[in-house]
């Protein structure tokens, strides 16, 4: 049983909600998995994990939730998510496209004709999918025009992260994102300056670019400079296909992430999203930095980026690269369960390098709730169950056939279990999820409009219906 940690104010029975499951999986530092076990809530944070007897006895007149047919999990982290610009649009773009096209000529063009209300919508779509799946955080790509239509959104649905506006200098279309670098760089420090602790800090926003080849080094300096000076954490996108590191070598003579840590770019609060043709050199860059890396293995599946024949990711693991995992867009993955997306992970490179020790279970589901955590820069709040981190708790219903018999939780909820599962989720010890079904936002009246949203964007993009089969 555990103590209360110091500085959270005294117990009150009255005011405590004890979480209990048949297991506990605590993620804690020796990874304890508790049998008949309870997580104890007071307000916004964890005060005790220990046997359900246990703290029962110490907190008599706790509210209880859950029981023996449930697992108790912490939330997971979504470290990379397009929260707009493709949830409406979500398998409207061909299968079949490669890197380029997928993203220039589609995915552009479609985030492009969005209003602030669809973006507002399209926010709260994906919010609503990663809560009813168990991720209680998540890290925005920076696919957002109408920032401050998105944040309201997410305040009202409940979840836990960081967001920002797609921010670049280079690229002239879609003309609607064109963007000056000095236009560029005011668009972070308004945000920094509006967004940067929201809903008692649930939604901040971070210095976030589109990455790739589209900034110059002025703005990547600037991003830097304001990252270090708020206190926030950088992301952008490098390295999916070999467009990057071609871009690179043509104007600097030097590989992205080489380039980029010469111009004081990488550190520790570094997010760097897809990193798959990356070489050895940037590797050592890389993790002489400190950066950490979200791998989306399904978009790189579905885009062809080569990641089971050229991915070095267990090579970032070996340098000590922390590696988190995202699911991207819902063109690239079409999913924001990363359930999903950790079974991937872990099965991946099991095959890509013929080696069954290739990411274990266990270690999967740490990249999935330990690793996003860290980075998201919220390792001390989040990713684990352990007194004073914030209740971010998932009750996943075990009286299902893909948990049954439970035999090995770990195996359980990387190989066998997903979303479906989820019953009860918690953020910053509220409950927005109870039996399957939002609390915050009516969910019938978000599937209707999606739907609507869906089809107008679709027209208005001018981009075609390719799907294969015949509709009549």
């Amino acid at each position: 049983m555990n103590p209360p940690p110091a500085g959270l104010p005294p117990s009150v029975d009255d005011r405590i909600t004890l979480i209990a499951g048949t297991q506990v999986v605590t993620m804690n530092a020796t990874r304890d998995i508790i049998r008949n076990g309870a997580v104890a809530v007071q307000g916004d944070r964890i005060v005790a994990v220990g046997k359900t007897s246990e703290l029962a006895a110490r907190f008599p007149q706790a509210a209880v939730v859950g029981g023996d047919h449930f697992v108790v999990t912490p939330g997971m982290v979504n470290s990379h998510i397009h929260i707009t610009g493709e949830p409406l649009t979500r398998g409207y773009v061909p299968d079949d496209t490669p890197f380029e096209e997928n993203v220039f000529v589609w995915l552009c063009q479609l985030y492009s004709v969005y209003t602030a209300a669809e973006e507002r919508l399209s926010a709260q779509l994906a919010a609503v999918e990663m809560l009813k799946s168990g991720t209680t955080t998540f890290l925005e790509a920076g696919t957002i025009r109408f920032l401050d239509e998105v944040i309201d959104g997410l305040v009202e649905v409940g979840i836990r992260g960081r967001v920002g506006r797609w921010v670049w200098d280079l690229p002239p279309e879609p003309g609607v994102y064109r963007q000056s670098t000095d236009q560029a760089i005011a668009h972070l420090e308004r945000q920094l300056a509006d967004f940067k602790s929201v809903a008692d800090d649930r939604i901040g926003a971070w210095s976030i670019l589109v990455g790739h080849t589209t900034c110059s080094d002025p703005l990547w300096r600037a991003a830097r400079e304001l990252a270090t000076r708020e206190g926030v954490g950088m992301s952008f996108h490098m390295s999916p296909a070999k467009i990057d590191p071609d871009g690179f070598i043509a104007e600097f003579g030097q590989r992205p992430m080489i380039h980029l840590g010469q111009l004081g770019v990488l550190g520790p609060d570094v997010a760097i999203t897809h990193c798959v043709h990356v070489d050895d050199a940037e590797i050592a860059a890389m993790a002489a930095a400190g950066v950490s890396v979200a791998h989306c293995p399904t978009t790189a599946l579905k885009v062809s980026y080569g990641v089971t024949q050229i991915g070095k990711m267990p090579e970032m693991v070996q340098a000590g690269i922390n590696v988190s995992i995202g699911t991207d867009g819902n063109n690239a993955s079409n999913y924001s369960d990363l359930h999903r997306a950790t079974y991937l992970v872990a099965g991946l490179f099991k095959d890509a390098r013929t080696d069954p020790q290739m990411f274990p279970a266990e270690m999967a589901y740490e990249m999935a709730t330990l690793g996003g955590a860290r980075t998201m820069l919220l390792e001390k709040e989040i990713g684990s169950l352990e007194p004073g981190k914030k209740a971010d708790v998932v009750l996943h219903d075990i009286d299902r056939p893909e948990w049954r018999p439970l035999l090995n939780v770990m195996n359980q909820l990387v190989w066998s279990a997903d979303g479906r599962s989820v019953h009860t989720v918690f953020v910053d010890g509220r409950i927005v999820v109870e039996a399957g079904r939002m609390t915050t936002i009516d969910e019938d009246a978000l599937w209707a409009a999606a739907q609507a949203a869906g089809e107008a964007i679709t027209i208005r993009s001018g981009l075609p219906d390719m799907a294969k089969f015949p509709q009549f």
